[in-house]
């Protein structure tokens, strides 16, 4: 079993083997037969938008509860591990997971048939329909928030952790401009997610 935990490649692949066992326990205990049609697939890529979202959200959690406030309290000789190793690493499950987030929620919409409906916040409806209003606010703030992940806090982080070249005085001003992003990001994430869970229970 250490074998397995011990290496994240393994890790995952055995989550996802788990996975699959339990889809299939399940469907033997109740007797459903198991068919891949449309529905499935709506749920498949559900689940992925929920894999991926966790993984945005989560990173950016980090980053705000966890990162950004301790860093005056590291010493200096340390914060090139954070610099060099820990957030360039972060970034990129960060952006990535925005990415995927993002793409699987639009597939999602219009898998479900309320791509058009939900991104026009209804008004294509004559906003008849409060679950499309719900999650098309939803959406605008997770695609505000994409945006602001792609290109204006990656491009100030890299500037800010000299991955770029840049000045002293532009790393700091870029180091400002990408946590108050990340900040604004952290303020909108909690209206996002409210709307994407209540528009589930709005029929």
């Amino acid at each position: 079993m250490s074998a397995i935990l011990t290496d994240l490649k393994k890790t995952v692949i055995a989550s996802l083997v788990l996975t699959v066992i339990m889809v299939y326990a399940l469907s033997s205990a109740t007797g459903d037969i198991f068919v891949v049609d449309h529905a499935y697939a709506a749920f498949v890529v559900r689940w992925f938008h929920v894999l991926a979202g966790v993984m945005w959200i989560g990173l950016l959690y980090y980053f705000n509860f966890v990162q950004i406030p301790n860093m005056p309290n590291i010493p200096d000789e340390q914060k090139p591990a954070i610099g060099k190793v820990i957030a360039p690493a972060a970034l990129f499950w960060f952006r990535w997971g925005a990415m995927a987030t993002i793409i699987s929620g639009l597939i999602l919409s219009h898998l479900n048939g309320y791509l058009i409906e939900a991104l026009t916040l209804g008004a294509t409806e004559d906003f008849a329909n409060a679950k499309h209003v719900a999650i098309g606010i939803g959406m605008w703030m997770g695609i505000v928030m994409f945006i602001n992940v792609w290109f204006v806090i990656w491009p100030n982080q890299k500037k800010a952790l000299g991955i770029v070249d840049a000045t002293p005085e532009q790393k700091a001003a870029s180091a400002r401009t990408a946590m108050l992003f990340s900040r604004t990001n952290t303020l909108l994430s909690v209206p996002m997610l409210y709307a994407m869970v209540s528009a589930q229970n709005i029929y």
